[in-house]
């Protein structure tokens, strides 16, 4: 695995098995919430399961010696490894036996919502909810309003941009000149198309990347809040996304990068100026791209940003001590904390207040005299209040088709009926359709 493979990872966590979740996750794991096979049989002892990077390893050694204001209380962090971490504790679930008392659920918490009576209610009060972004206290929220997802980082977007590509192409290098030219997808189509014309390279990597980082940033996606499908709709983000991604396909901006090791390199050579993604593709292009430290910047993407990635805690309803693991899971995400964290490992915090202590410090100058960190502190706000459905585990064809219309040359109104007729098969298949 390379370095750039590796933060990607955990970044975003293992939001590539979601699919593989998508069996697990039709039907209810327990009928009750009996405490089986404890991880841990001290009473005091609170187990976590975490990934490398999800959370700051300064802050689990302290809770370590003691969870702050819970007496007695300590942690245990236990480090769970691999792309096999949701099937790991599924199976903990569904055997109701060796459930750790608090654990880290990425993105993709969505795939839970069925499963929700399996884990504590966070309760926020409204001082706490006041805290934190809405629209990712949003995202942890359940259907029937359950807060059962704590938020920890988030992964506000933005446009990636290699300025010495677009200076070749004759066109405005600065972000703030950036970000004016391209403020419609439309315009951003134009101004592809001129990087195109001028140096022969592309503006992103993909079209199934552009495609959905456009749902990402939308207000509503593929089903409503009833979980009644909208990507049906003539007017549905989703039918807006493909056609954006055809036509951007159609100017020849799409590079048609499928492989990681493909795209890597041709962010390397300058054979892709750029890329839409969350906060934390910091990271990954200074990890990917060494050498061109100082010759990346960041403007805003199109219209508005979205968010990508970010995660949160849990607490199952068999942890020993449910109040201490809450109270742990909300300390560990407090203002403070997350401005230290974000120092420590770049993990981009959830509470606005944490850019207003003083303490969180310009990642380095990767992005020259552009502080990356004040452009998503002022990008975080603007990201819409969504839904993401248990659904969305049934929706893969849109992202299969619309990387055949890419690399195939398929017919775009073809792809689309397929994408639209496998998924409503697949619906009806689980009984879920409209």
């Amino acid at each position: 695995m390379t370095a750039a493979q590796s933060v990607r990872l955990s970044r975003r966590g293992f939001l590539a098995g979601a699919g593989a979740l998508g069996a697990l996750a039709t039907t209810t794991l327990l009928a009750g919430c009996s405490t089986g096979t404890a991880i841990s049989r001290d009473p005091d002892e609170l187990v976590l399961w975490y990934w490398n990077r999800s959370l700051d390893p300064k802050f689990l050694r302290r809770a370590a010696g003691g969870i702050p204001g819970q007496g007695s209380k300590r942690l245990r962090p236990d480090l769970i490894g691999g792309a096999s971490y949701d099937t790991k504790f599924r199976t903990a679930l569904a055997g109701n036996a060796f459930i750790p008392d608090v654990l880290m659920i990425n993105s993709n918490c969505w795939l839970y919502f069925p499963d929700e009576e399996l884990f504590t209610d966070f309760r926020p009060t409204a001082a706490e909810r006041s805290s934190y972004y809405d629209w990712k206290l949003s995202l942890g929220r359940t259907p029937s309003g359950r807060q059962c997802f704590w938020p920890v980082d988030t992964g506000p977007t933005g446009f990636f941009y290699n300025q010495e590509v677009l200076r070749k192409a004759g066109l405005p290098t600065a972000p703030d000149e950036v970000s004016a030219a391209i403020g419609t997808w439309s315009d951003f189509r134009d101004f592809g198309k001129q990087i195109k014309r001028k140096t022969g390279a592309a503006t992103i990597i993909t079209a199934t990347q552009l495609f959905n980082q456009y749902i990402a940033a939308s207000p509503t996606r593929y089903f409503d809040r009833d979980d009644q499908p909208l990507y049906q709709r003539d007017d549905s983000a989703v039918r807006k996304a493909w056609d954006n991604a055809v036509e951007s396909i159609r100017a020849g901006i799409t590079g048609n990068l499928q492989s990681g090791t493909d795209q890597n390199a041709g962010w390397v050579a300058g054979r892709v100026a750029g890329q839409i993604e969350g906060a934390w593709w910091t990271q990954v292009i200074h990890d990917t791209a060494p050498d061109l430290s100082g010759k990346w910047r960041i403007a805003r993407q199109p219209e508005r940003p979205g968010n990508s990635g970010g995660s949160f805690l849990a607490v199952p309803k068999s942890s020993k001590d449910p109040a201490a693991a809450v109270a742990f899971a909300k300390w560990i995400t407090g203002p403070e904390v997350q401005s230290h964290t974000y120092n420590d490992i770049q993990l981009f915090p959830s509470t606005p207040a944490s850019f207003s202590n003083g303490l969180m410090r310009n990642p380095g100058d990767y992005f020259g005299d552009q502080d990356p960190l004040d452009f998503f502190r002022d990008a975080a706000p603007e990201v819409p209040v969504t839904y993401i459905s248990n659904r969305e585990r049934f929706i893969g064809a849109f992202a299969t088709e619309i990387t055949n219309v890419e690399s195939t040359g398929k017919n775009p109104e073809r792809a689309w009926k397929d994408a639209v007729d496998q998924t409503d098969r697949v619906l009806a298949k689980r009984g879920v359709a409209a």
